[in-house]
């Protein structure tokens, strides 16, 4: 299992970006339009943790892990049969790869394929 991107939804972006470049010694992009505005930080392993606001009135802060999988649709599938809820089906960033979010145990799960 390896996470793929980190995503980080909050109120304070600079905030959060800035206290991990400051503890961290890593540095932030600008946001990413492509990922929702999020600024990103390219990590040692080749991970992403990503920061962004709220993209709409009603999202709420939330910290999710997009898992790395070879096939989103039979990960999808695998846990939507397995109880989970689908919230957002797999869907394709341009040059990004492709990324699916499902809800389970009151937590929110991110698959991505590359």
């Amino acid at each position: 299992m390896k996470i793929h991107y980190l995503e980080m939804v909050s109120h304070d972006v600079d905030g959060v970006c800035k206290s991990y470049e400051a503890v961290y010694g890593v540095e932030f992009s600008e946001p990413d339009a492509m990922l929702g505005g999020a600024r990103t930080c390219l990590m040692a392993d080749g991970s992403i943790v990503g920061v962004r606001a709220p993209m709409r009135e009603t999202e709420q802060p939330v910290v999710r892990p997009y898992w790395l999988v070879e096939d989103i649709e039979a990960s999808t599938a695998a846990v939507e049969a397995m109880g989970a809820t689908i919230a957002l089906p797999p869907m394709e960033i341009p040059g990004k790869g492709k990324f699916a979010i499902y809800l389970l145990g009151g937590n929110d799960h991110g698959l991505w394929q590359l």
